[in-house]
C-alpha cells in the first residue's frame, strides 16, 4: 500500500512538472524560418572560415556521430546550410562536408578559394587594370572587401582586385566591407 503512495505522489508531482504549479503544455519551441538559421537567426546558406588547421565533419549533429570528412586547412572557406544547437552543417567547394562545431568555423574572418587555372589580380576593379600578381586554383586567400561584381583579396601580402567568377566563397551579388 506504501508503495501505491509514493507512486500516486511522483505521478502527481510530474503531473504538475514538479513545481507546484500545473503545466499547460511543453514549452514553445522557436520556429525557423526558410533561409534563416534556427539559432543565430542569420541568413542561411552563408559561408564561413575555417579556424583550425584541422576540423572533423560528422555525419550528424554531436561528437557521438561518425566522422565523414576531416578539413586540413586552416582558412578554408565553407558554406553553411544548417544550425542545430551548437552546431553547424558545412560543405566545401566540391560539397563534401558534414557537421562541425561552432567553435571551428569563424564567419567575421571570410575566405575564399581561387576557382581558375591562373587567375590574376588586378590593382582597381577593372577589367583594364594593371595586374598585380596571379594566384594558382585552389589558394585561400582573405576577402578584404566586396562589390556586387568585384572583390578585393589579400593572398600572401598582396593585395587585388578579381571579379567573383574567379572565386568560391562570396555569393554573387554580396557586397563584404
Amino acid at each position: 500500500m506504501v508503495r501505491t503512495g509514493i507512486a500516486v505522489v511522483a505521478l502527481a508531482l510530474l503531473a504538475w512538472g514538479g513545481t507546484g504549479q500545473a503545466q499547460t503544455g511543453s514549452p514553445k519551441k522557436k520556429e525557423c524560418q526558410p533561409g534563416i538559421g534556427c539559432v543565430t537567426d542569420r541568413p542561411l546558406p552563408r559561408y564561413v572560415t575555417l579556424k583550425t588547421n584541422e576540423g572533423n565533419a560528422r555525419r550528424g549533429p554531436g561528437p557521438e556521430h561518425r566522422i565523414d570528412w576531416v578539413f586540413t586547412r586552416a582558412g578554408m572557406p565553407l558554406k553553411l546550410t544548417a544550425e542545430f544547437d551548437n552546431w553547424r552543417r558545412v560543405e566545401d567547394a566540391e560539397g563534401e562536408g558534414g557537421w562541425m562545431h561552432y567553435a571551428l568555423l569563424s564567419g567575421s574572418s571570410r575566405s575564399v578559394l581561387v576557382t581558375q587555372d591562373l587567375t590574376e589580380f588586378l590593382a582597381k576593379p577593372d577589367d583594364l587594370a594593371e595586374v598585380v600578381f596571379q594566384a594558382e586554383r585552389d589558394v585561400i586567400g582573405r576577402i578584404l572587401e566586396c562589390s556586387p561584381d568585384w572583390c578585393r583579396v589579400l593572398i600572401g601580402g598582396e593585395r587585388g582586385w578579381v571579379r567573383k567568377g574567379a572565386l568560391w566563397g562570396v555569393d554573387p551579388q554580396e557586397t563584404v566591407e
